[in-house]
């Protein structure tokens, strides 16, 4: 009801303003409209993304309450405390190993499925896609029954893993408490949800690498390995920067897997997670604050990097 509500309320907005526009002169017509119709995007921009930056860095300056300045005390405290030490350096483990397994992962299928027959290569994108549907709380309770751990006494092992393992003739095996390992446990659980999105654009800027260039490849002498790494992988650079650097976008905001899986106990923690600790377990606002301009700083650079991109990616079209 809600999504309906939204829909006519932005129908009813742009048809009323084009009405008013119409009302116009002839010649202010031309002038007012692109106005008119970006005018209510850039408010909406101002309100709920620059104006809650403002306060958030306002934020990371003042004390737990958010009443008195402390200068750059939340920020030294974010880099010599243990706990957010931990968080700070799961992070970046988080952002050089997802990235590189979903999108080299993301790569391999799209070649290989970039060779099988029409039917083959859609049921394959499909399977492979389908994780991309589940939301991240959703696919951790998923993953929550593959990594359940039963300890002795408590009834038969439920965790496929277990199942597995026990069935080999081993102890169960508590793996999400077997620090430090169990962080690249969670880290499998988005490389599972984002190879799908690697593949399926990979896949497309592969496809439209000139058929012609690649068979004057093949002529001149080329195998397939040489035509791949000399041919189609810079002609599809741009492309794989762009979905690097929007897997580690997303890496660098994961909150909900750790949150579900652990909660951030047992050397889990994040800087997502732990920014949400703070501002609603601990009641710290200027250290969850100082947390979320860290994770500002680190993902603006990418944003205007995609952004660079895509440009380029418009410009040579």
């Amino acid at each position: 009801m809600a999504l309906l509500v939204g829909v006519l309320g932005v129908f009813g907005l742009y048809y009323g303003m084009d009405w008013v526009i119409n009302q116009l002169p002839e010649r202010f017509r031309s002038k007012v409209r692109p106005f008119a119709f970006v005018g209510p995007a850039i408010v909406i921009l101002g309100i709920f993304l620059l104006y809650p930056t403002i306060v958030t860095i306002q934020l990371s300056f003042q004390d737990r309450a958010g009443e008195g300045f402390v200068g750059f005390d939340n920020y030294v405290r974010l880099f010599t405390d243990s706990s957010t030490l931990i968080a700070v350096r799961n992070s970046i483990a988080w952002v050089i190993i997802v990235p590189a397994f979903a999108v080299g992962i993301g790569l391999i299928f799209a070649v290989l499925s970039d060779r099988l027959g029409r039917k083959t290569e859609a049921l394959s994108k499909s399977f492979i896609f389908m994780p991309m549907a589940i939301s991240f709380v959703g696919a951790s309770i998923v993953w929550k029954f593959v990594y359940n751990f039963r300890p002795e006494g408590f009834g038969e092992q439920i965790g496929l893993l277990n199942g597995i393992w026990t069935a080999l003739g081993n102890d169960p095996v508590a793996w999400l408490l077997q620090e430090p390992w169990n962080n690249f446990y969670l880290m499998v659980i988005l490389i599972w949800l984002q190879t799908g999105f690697a593949m399926v654009i990979l896949s497309a800027a592969i496809k439209s690498v000139p058929e012609d260039i690649i068979e004057a490849a093949r002529i001149d002498g080329a195998n397939e390995y040489k035509v791949f790494t000399r041919v189609v992988l810079p002609s599809i650079a741009s492309s794989l920067v762009v979905v690097l650097t929007t897997v580690i976008i997303t890496v660098w905001k994961v909150f909900d897997i750790v949150f579900v899986m652990t909660s951030g106990e047992f050397g889990t923690s994040v800087v997502a997670e732990r920014m949400v600790t703070e501002f609603f377990t601990f009641r710290d606002s200027g250290l969850g604050a100082a947390l979320a301009v860290v994770l500002l700083v680190a993902i603006i650079p990418l944003m205007i990097l995609n952004v660079r991109r895509f440009q380029e990616q418009e410009a040579t079209r």
